[in-house]
């Protein structure tokens, strides 16, 4: 996890100043764990509600180029950003509930190893997401 001075020196490297904007939006993200650009709207408005989409958009760019958070596209709509410090991970995606859970990207290395070998294509795992429908979902067990 990356401390207020940590990301204060990241920023100052850049000649960018640490703000409380930033600091929400990436605690924001650090909190919520998966999380839409209007998500950590959502919850930076709480603590601060003079805080625009525009602001939360540009702050999560600069916050993925500086390597603290990752994006991936979990649906047709916005993308959604975790800590960038995390492992690894595959998204499972269930397209009845909307619960996201993760698997470690071995599971698939075998079929990235072969697209590779057929098709000369490299997979980044890192950025693959699998839709489908839960145990929950498909056994009834929904809340």
């Amino acid at each position: 996890m990356v401390s207020e001075s940590s990301l204060a020196e990241m920023l100052r490297s850049r000649g960018l100043r640490l703000t409380a904007q930033r600091q929400l939006v990436l605690q924001a993200v650090l909190d919520l764990g998966h999380a839409t650009p209007e998500q950590v709207h959502t919850a930076v408005r709480e603590v601060a509600a003079g805080v625009n989409i525009t602001t939360i958009y540009r702050t999560l760019e600069l916050l993925e180029r500086l390597g603290l958070v990752t994006h991936t596209h979990l649906s047709h709509g916005s993308p959604t950003y975790h800590a960038a410090g995390e492992h690894q991970h595959v998204h499972l995606v269930c397209r009845q509930c909307g619960a996201i859970d993760e698997i470690d990207p071995e599971m698939l290395r075998p079929l990235a190893e072969q697209l590779a070998a057929q098709r000369g294509f490299r997979v980044d795992i890192g950025h693959v997401s699998l839709f489908g429908v839960c145990a929950c979902c498909e056994n009834g067990d929904q809340e």
